[in-house]
């Protein structure tokens, strides 16, 4: 069975480097789910007997990678999601596209619609449309190597495919993102998004806790490498 890169762990919580392929919990593919594969590494670490409990905090959209974090106990998931959901975290993304904004910093404010059907989100410029919800973003373009453009990405707010549908907005599809946009998948069915560093106070110690994981191999990803060092001198272990 497929072992997790764990990031991070301790008594109350557990992070994972999420591969592109990972589901986090399970939909109707019927495909494993990371939090399974996740339950069964702590059952075998630890010599659990029975069910192992797991909470899901949040999620990353499977064709990206990056930090997952999930609760190992009912307090500490419960904090989590107070945390999550008065946007008391800190979450960094890196994304690549073959095209750059106008402005190469900035800040994206736009109001999103998701259509459950077509599990897909669009973009409004104003809040036009009932059941829009505001989504905003921090963005600075770092590095180009190339033709291939590197974002780094501070998430203010947290909504379906928020990243990948705003810089599509803009005309800077995310390389593989052929939902949003970019003319073509990446044979892995991956995209070039991932979830790089996130940072919160631990909900039971109360201590400052900064998560960092950078991009898996690849031949686009390893084009940066020397940027990622740049910005995160090391690695969360």
């Amino acid at each position: 069975m497929y072992e997790p890169v764990v990031i991070y762990q301790d008594n109350h919580l557990i992070a994972i480097k999420k591969r592109p392929s990972d589901i986090v919990q399970s939909d109707k593919t019927g495909d494993v789910p990371l939090s399974d594969y996740v339950k069964e590494y702590i059952r075998k670490k630890y010599n659990k007997p029975g069910a192992v409990f797991l909470g899901v905090i949040h999620r990353l959209d499977r064709p990206a990678s990056g930090i997952v974090i999930f609760a190992r106990t009912t307090k500490a998931l419960s904090r989590m999601n107070a945390l999550f959901r008065n946007k008391e975290t800190e979450k960094i993304y890196w994304a690549v596209s073959r095209a750059a904004p106008d402005n190469p910093a900035g800040e994206l404010k736009h109001y999103l619609f998701r259509n459950t059907e077509k599990n897909k989100t669009f973009v409004f410029d104003e809040p036009d449309k009932k059941g829009t919800q505001e989504a905003v973003l921090k963005y600075e373009v770092v590095a180009e190597i190339g033709g291939y453009f590197l974002f780094r990405i501070h998430l203010i707010t947290g909504r379906h495919h928020q990243i990948r549908a705003q810089l599509s907005h803009i005309g800077c599809p995310i390389v593989g993102d052929n939902k949003y946009g970019y003319p073509r998948g990446n044979r892995d069915q991956s995209i070039h998004l991932h979830a790089t560093e996130l940072s919160f106070v631990h909900p039971v110690r109360l201590e400052p806790i900064h998560l960092i994981a950078q991009p898996f191999d690849d031949v686009i990803w390893d084009k940066f490498k020397d940027v990622f060092s740049h910005f995160s001198l090391t690695e969360s272990e």
